[in-house]
């Protein structure tokens, strides 16, 4: 199974970072993205992306938390910084008006500008919505005909808003949201609804951790080695096969990031 959501570069993973990964190869994650967030935690991304180039890969972007960041001098570092062999997408970049870390504004641009990008290079986009699903459509939709690939990451929304997605032939990434009887109730019923060609899995570690796990860590840190989780729990809502779905996940996650010359055509 492939993890296409990871924060390793977060402080949470400095101390084990080794045992981290041990545990999550162990598991049966036979591939990790690494998530960009800002410049510097793209850079970060690159260099640990080259530890084990047939395992990780990476992301470059800002997140609409740190959209009031962005400049020319920004776009500028991260169109240099996509050509990396390591890179695979642009973002995650979105918009976020739950929180409004930076203003709508900033945020709005600072996506338009990470779109357009991922268009003149031909790369996929990793998104992020939340409580924004209108205004990210209408920035989003001119450009969806040019671009090469859409992840929406981390998908917490609303049957309406997946089937605008599904529309748009845009991947589905799905955490351990599902395994939160409170938040991911609703959540839980739109699983069946995702074609299998579109539906991806991540953790988000080191946040998301699924609340159903026994015994909950003490640190309340996910990591990648509780995908196997999120998976059976995924394989339980629709009715599937675990195997059968975790090689599904995987083949999407191949195609969507162009990595079929990279990694292993099935797990075992």
């Amino acid at each position: 199974m492939f993890d296409v959501g990871v924060n390793l570069t977060s402080q949470e993973f400095i101390r084990d970072y080794d045992k981290v990964i041990q545990r999550a190869r162990e598991a049966g994650v036979i591939g990790m993205i690494i998530i960009g967030t800002t410049i510097l935690n793209s850079r970060q991304a690159i260099v640990l992306a080259e530890k084990d180039t047939k395992y990780f890969w990476s992301t470059i972007g800002i997140h609409p938390h740190y959209a009031s960041q962005w400049s020319k001098k920004i776009y500028s570092e991260i169109r240099k910084l996509a050509v990396h062999p390591r890179i695979v997408a642009i973002g995650e970049c979105g918009l976020d008006f739950y929180r409004n870390f930076s203003t709508k504004k900033e945020q709005m641009y600072a996506f338009q500008a990470q779109v357009e990008l991922a268009t003149e290079l031909d790369m996929p986009v990793f998104l992020h919505c939340r409580d924004a699903h209108k205004d990210f459509m209408s920035i989003l939709t001119p450009w969806i005909p040019n671009l090469k690939a859409a992840l929406v990451h981390c998908f917490t929304g609303t049957q309406s808003e997946l089937e605008i997605y599904l529309e748009y032939d845009i991947y589905i990434g799905i955490t351990g949201w599902i395994c939160d009887k409170k938040r991911g109730k609703e959540l839980c019923k739109l699983i069946p609804l995702i074609p299998s060609n579109r539906l991806v899995i991540e953790t988000d570690s080191p946040w998301l951790i699924p609340k159903d796990i026994f015994p909950l860590p003490s640190s309340r840190r996910n990591e990648p080695s509780f995908l196997p989780h999120i998976v059976q729990k995924i394989a339980m809502l629709r009715g599937d096969n675990i195997l059968n779905l975790s090689n599904t996940t995987t083949f999407n996650a191949r195609k969507l990031f162009n990595l079929s010359s990279n990694i292993r055509n099935t797990i075992i």
